[in-house]
């Protein structure tokens, strides 16, 4: 089977191990260790990780905050001179493209086109009001730009957008809202500083602060960048050839000091450990002329075995990773990272193992 055909980053998956809800406390989530010169695999929870560590790592992790950006509305329509409510209507904030006008996805039951107004209900009543001003045709990702009467963050219509897969019992289908008010703490990382996401950099979900000590005390290092993570992490591979896949777009930001003391790491020999394949991405699509650069910047990368565009990692030594999604480009990535072989091969020890899969499941640490 060609490594380039999707369907061979695909793997069985029971629905049973598709976690609903994190692991308590966060570092009590299971722990895969792959290494990758041996093929060997060991078992342990996170809070083992520090013991894999030393003086020689630095860690770098994505900072970015997950924003209510899931808004559930009623599709508005005008009827002699008045506004009548029609069908119901989800929008998920992707960016901030101008002053109070947003690129996002949509899913309604109306054809998503320009002049298209909604209403979504907000605690102060006054309710939120956005138009289509660029439709679903005239994007080639499948997006659409509204533009809103006011900040619909600041509004507080939104709610945080849970992936797909979890299901809330109260939730019942798309438009009555599918996260609850523990998942407005569970849905970010402890570090979390940057608000700007669309869904979490999930690895990251699993440190806590004694953690966190724990390597400080070791020697370790810690650096954060930021990547707001949008339809270019979740969006879905949807050619037989992964060649032909087209990422979207997303920001990073890399502050100078991270950037300077990165780059004094891999000077002396120390390894970088990439908190997530949102990091991988961003240290990755920043290295330059041999070093990490500095600055705000936009990464298309999509990394995968076998890219002519992608000619190896030069940032990245280790990786901490989730479990992802059969046929997922962050598969993808981490199997160019590690060997597709052995990425399957660990997933399907995983899965034999009954470990808890994708966002809120647990980790994987590739030596």
């Amino acid at each position: 089977m060609s490594e380039f055909s999707v369907s061979a980053y695909h793997y069985d998956l029971p629905e049973r191990l598709i976690a609903q809800s994190p692991a308590v406390p966060r570092d009590a989530a299971r722990l895969l260790v792959v290494d990758r010169r041996t093929g060997r695999f060991e078992h342990r929870t996170f809070r083992d990780l520090p013991e894999y560590f030393g003086a020689d790592d630095h860690f770098v992790a994505n900072n970015t905050r997950v924003i209510p950006a899931r808004l559930l509305g009623t599709r508005l329509r005008e009827e002699q001179g008045s506004w009548v409510r029609g069908g119901k209507l989800e929008f998920v904030l992707l960016e901030e493209v101008a002053p109070r006008t947003w690129e996002g996805l949509m899913h309604a039951s109306a054809k998503y086109v320009r002049g298209l107004r909604f209403e979504v209900p907000t605690p102060d009543g006054r309710g939120l009001f956005g138009t289509v001003v660029r439709g679903v045709k005239e994007s080639p990702h499948g997006t659409v730009v509204v533009e809103f009467d006011r900040d619909p963050v600041e509004s507080g219509a939104g709610e945080i957008p849970l992936p797909h897969y979890i299901r809330r019992p109260e939730a019942g289908t798309w438009g009555e809202g599918n996260s609850n008010a523990q998942d407005l703490e569970d849905y970010q990382t402890v570090y979390a500083r940057e608000p700007g996401s669309a869904a979490a950099p999930t690895a990251g979900l699993h440190f806590t602060d004694p953690v966190r000590t724990r390597l400080r005390e070791r020697g370790s290092g810690w650096d954060e960048v930021t990547l707001h993570v949008g339809l270019g992490t979740f969006r879905p591979v949807k050619t037989a050839d992964i060649r032909e896949h087209a990422m979207h777009e997303e920001r990073y930001d890399i502050s100078d000091a991270t950037a300077a003391a990165v780059n004094a790491s891999k000077a002396s020999g120390r390894r970088i450990v990439a908190v997530g394949t949102t990091t991988v991405r961003t240290l990755e699509s920043a290295w330059r002329d041999g070093a990490l650069q500095a600055g705000r910047g936009r990464t298309s990368i999509f990394i995968y075995p076998g890219s002519e565009r992608f000619q190896g990692f030069r940032a990245v030594d280790r990786l901490i990773t989730n479990f992802h999604l059969p046929g997922s480009t962050l598969l993808m990535l981490v199997s160019a990272f590690a060997g597709r072989e052995l990425m399957l091969e660990a997933y399907r020890e995983a899965v034999k193992r009954e470990y808890r899969f994708f966002s809120y499941g647990d980790a994987m640490l590739i030596l």
